[in-house]
């Protein structure tokens, strides 16, 4: 049997209108069923006396498509395009039997629905799960042709769960058969000492997935992130110098914890793309502190695991970020998703935390990322929609800002990724000088000069201005798209006043902006059990003109290109928290959107009450007349019968 032809594209023009005329006596409605190419419109008049018809529309033809995916043109997958790798070295073609499992990730039900502000949109509407599976899942139609193409190809569907709420399709296969399917080419380089798996160009799919399928991950398998730490390297102190070193504990203190602040219910998600903890290193460190351990749940995914290794790598991540948000809220349970460090890896790890309904993290924090320019932007925009997911089912996302000051280790000025997305709170870094709960000085870290980096701080070149930062005074992007400033908020980072850890068996002072994502974590997991609630996604209240008062403002010092002012400003953000303060102010803020919603529901409600009413009304009306229609015999008589007492007054009147 011969294969189908290939069509490339098809164009038929439709006639504009069809009018149809009913015969006399009567028509209510009339359905046409329009030719296989297309009818776009079709008008059918009523007939005389008739009940008007108000709309009559047919949706035009879908594009016909050979019935094999093989058969059909391929298209680019928007935003895959990956430039050549860059000091690498070519070893050989991906051997063809090798497998690999890569994640596709396709198109919601429907999109999320946003709040506007200012005349656009802005931060997604807060949905229930229930909700959010209703109406905000994995499209079934493009779950189905993922399976559908999988199976032409000879790969096999991974069994998840939480496949339709992640909307992500995990599909394992040879190269050989990966390759085919998705129309790359597959190699083995060396880059950075070691090799990789590497695609270059784009991802070109069949035509018939085009806006089904958003993103496909995991084709290349090099490391996508770094871990924003820095171990501070013991040198003379000045004079008046700031405290070598804080427990978070301390630094807690310094930002206002309110009293006995805890987190207890809550459980805070960390994402982790290497490394791993000890638990031995964890009960000293929190006995050291004075508090009992915290119950640690390791989560694998793609079958990252808690791997501990040394100090000076990805191990020092994991323990700075366990130590500092689990010792600021001790009562909040911790749960670490272990994950690759690719954009696949990444993205996976944080839609199971979204969608993780064991653990349920009301609080997400996140040390990791690059420069904007280091992702595509089909994975991007993927890890964006993630966060956005997290907004509306009131899950808190903190991000560092990263290390490396105004350029972010590039050229020019860069930030980093996912600090940059406009569904996160992203945490820059300062030089905190604290004695108890007095804030002696606080200034921006900067100690570039000293090879101990600088707090990351600029303008996205991928998302645009948010309304909420309307007023914020924003620098212009160097791009000419883009325009969210970051970071959001700030607190202590600067490895000379940094975390006293313990890594590894070993007690190190710990700083850099992934101290601060932790730290803010914390205090989000504090303000969600004070409140009763979740924030949730906080950027409207913080940025409003009454949240001033909930931040130490920081006015000194710079982290490269941008300098600190009154206000936000592009190294510092708003500030560092005055915890007590900006708990209260959440939680007025979550007291009103709870009125708000409770009156809209109410008027939801009247509104259908109000509906209803006049339809019971003619309901109540036709009882009698239904009845008598219905009733037979002498019951029939018995309704028919006139009143008795009007019997006997026309009686007695004659």
């Amino acid at each position: 049997m011969g294969k189908s032809p290939r069509i490339k594209s098809l164009s038929v023009k439709p006639p504009q209108t069809t009018s149809v005329k009913p015969p006399q006596g009567g028509l209510r409605a009339m359905s046409v069923k329009p030719p296989k190419f297309g009818i776009q419109a079709l008008s059918v008049k009523p007939p005389q006396g008739g009940t008007p018809l108000q709309a009559m529309s047919v949706k035009p033809p879908q594009p016909v498509w050979p019935q094999h995916f093989s058969d059909q043109a391929r298209v680019v997958l928007p935003g895959s395009e990956k430039p050549p790798a860059t000091d690498s070295t070519h070893v050989k073609a991906t051997p063809p039997k090798s497998t690999m499992t890569v994640s596709v990730i396709v198109k919601r039900k429907s999109p999320l629905k946003t709040k506007n502000r200012n005349g656009r949109a802005s931060e997604p509407l807060r949905v229930s799960r229930a909700e959010y599976k209703r109406h905000h899942n994995a499209d079934p139609d493009a779950i189905k042709q993922v399976k559908a193409f999988a199976k032409e190809f000879h790969l096999k569907v991974e069994s998840d769960p939480l496949q339709a709420s992640r909307r992500t399709v995990q599909l394992t296969g040879t190269a050989t058969d990966i390759q085919k399917a998705f129309g790359v080419t597959l190699s083995q380089k060396i880059i950075d000492g070691k090799e990789y798996r590497v695609r270059e160009g784009g991802i070109h799919l069949p035509a018939s997935l085009t806006g089904a399928v958003v993103a496909v991950l995991g084709l290349d398998n090099r490391p996508q992130a770094q871990p924003h730490f820095r171990v501070h390297k013991p040198r003379a102190a000045a004079t008046g110098a700031a405290p070598s070193s804080y427990t978070p504990p301390q630094v807690a203190q310094a930002y206002q914890w309110p009293a006995n602040a805890s987190g207890a219910g809550q459980t805070i998600g960390i994402i982790e793309l290497g490394g791993g903890y000890r638990t031995k290193d964890l009960s000293t460190y929190f006995k050291s502190l004075g508090l009992a351990a915290p119950k640690i749940t390791a989560v694998s995914v793609d079958k990252g695991k808690n791997k501990p290794s040394t100090g000076n790598g990805p191990d020092g991540e994991v323990m700075l970020d366990i130590e500092v948000a689990a010792s600021v809220a001790p009562g909040a349970k911790i749960a670490v998703y272990f994950t690759p460090n690719t954009d696949q890896g990444f993205i996976d790890a944080i839609t199971t935390a979204v969608h993780d309904t064991t653990n349920k993290p009301s609080v997400i924090s996140i040390s990791w990322g690059g420069p904007e320019s280091a992702w595509t932007q089909q994975a991007a925009l993927a890890l964006d929609a993630a966060c956005q997911s997290a907004a509306a089912l009131g899950i808190t996302i903190t991000v560092a800002a990263g290390d490396n000051g105004s350029t972010d280790g590039g050229t020019g000025n860069n930030v980093d990724f996912p600090s940059s997305s406009p569904h996160v709170l992203s945490c820059g870094g300062t030089k905190l000088n604290a004695q108890a709960s007095t804030i002696v000085s606080e200034v921006v870290w900067n100690e570039l000069a000293n090879n101990e980096g600088a707090t990351g701080g600029g303008v996205s070149n991928i998302f645009a201005l948010p309304p909420w930062q309307d007023n914020s005074n924003v620098p212009k992007p160097s791009g000419s798209t883009g325009g969210r400033g970051v970071p959001d908020v700030t607190g202590d980072a600067d490895p000379t006043t940094g975390y006293a850890i313990r890594v590894d068996g070993e007690d190190s002072v710990i700083g850099g902006t992934s101290a601060v994502a932790p730290l803010w974590a914390g205090l989000i997991a504090v303000a969600n059990q004070q409140l009763g609630t979740t924030v949730g996604f906080l950027q409207p209240t913080i940025y409003a003109a009454k949240a001033a008062s909930a931040f130490n403002d920081i006015t000194e010092g710079n982290n490269g290109a941008f300098s600190a002012g009154p206000g936000w400003d592009a190294c510092s953000g708003l500030g560092s928290p005055i915890a007590t303060k900006l708990i209260a102010l959440l939680g007025a803020a979550s007291a009103s959107a709870a009125a708000s919603a409770s009156s809209k529901r109410a008027a939801k409600r009247a509104k259908k009450a109000a509906a209803k009413a006049p339809a019971k009304k003619a309901a109540k009306r036709k009882a009698p007349a239904k009845k008598a229609a219905k009733a037979k015999g002498p019951a029939k008589k018995a309704l028919k019968k006139k009143p008795a007492g009007k019997t006997a007054a026309k009686k007695k009147s004659k």
